[in-house]
């Protein structure tokens, strides 16, 4: 008798798990826009209904919050802001109580009348525990983009013309060609494109160079400057 009872319990329980198929990404995506779309106002409700309660969210800062630290950081713009964050590029894979939506997150933000903008990729992993979906686990990194685009000093660039020694045999030189600034290495030539008069970047690389002035106002080293750590290479020529 108790065995057979043991069984219809078991049959049960695989029934009602037959009836409650798994999530769709479709509906991964509405809450997950659901979710952005509250930060404008503040709306902490569907940070706390989404996220379970021993979620972890690390965001592209590098700060991990836990739900609590999470849910207030979610306040309202403040007066003069405004903006929207919409998703695309959606990938999804859902296996059985588990599901990952990995997606980019597109953000417009308008200040006082300027407009920026910023794009992040997103991966949240949600799990089915008692019957409701909930993220245990969001980690969030931002897209390099290059700076806006400045105007050169033309004037200092013979200042920069010459080549600079990292260590034996690890040089790079610098020149200017059709009145713009070229750094070449080991056969690659990339285009200083300025920031400011003397701050300099190449397209799709993240870091700055600039060059350094000794006391008789000669450039004397190139420093590559990057995540405000510099590399420092000396002129040998």
């Amino acid at each position: 008798m108790r065995l057979a009872f043991a069984v219809i319990c078991l049959l049960f329980a695989v029934l009602l798990r037959a009836a409650d198929p798994p999530i769709t990404e479709q509906e991964l995506v509405r809450r997950t826009q659901e979710l952005y779309d509250s930060i404008i106002s503040g709306n902490q409700a569907p940070w706390k209904k989404y996220f379970a309660d021993d979620s972890t969210f690390s965001d592209e800062k590098g700060r991990t919050f836990d739900k609590t630290k999470l849910v207030a950081d979610i306040t309202p713009f403040p007066a003069g802001y405004s903006g929207a964050i919409k998703i695309d590029n959606v990938i999804s894979r859902i296996i059985a109580d588990t599901a990952i939506l990995s997606y980019d997150a597109n953000e417009t933000e308008t200040i006082f009348g300027q407009n920026l903008k910023a794009r992040y990729h997103i991966t949240d992993t949600w799990l089915r525990r008692n019957g409701d979906w909930q993220i245990i686990a969001s980690q969030a990194h931002r897209y390099y983009e290059d700076p806006a685009l400045g105007k050169a000093d033309e004037k200092k660039f013979p200042d920069y013309i010459g080549k600079y020694e990292l260590a034996p045999g690890q040089t790079r030189t610098v020149a200017v060609e059709n009145e713009k600034l070229f750094i070449e290495r080991n056969g690659k030539k990339e285009e200083l494109l300025p920031e400011t008069s003397d701050l300099f970047f190449r397209k799709g690389i993240e870091g700055r160079i600039l060059f350094h002035y000794d006391a008789t106002g000669k450039v004397d080293t190139l420093i590559d400057r990057r995540n405000n750590e510099d590399v420092v290479w000396r002129r040998v020529k």
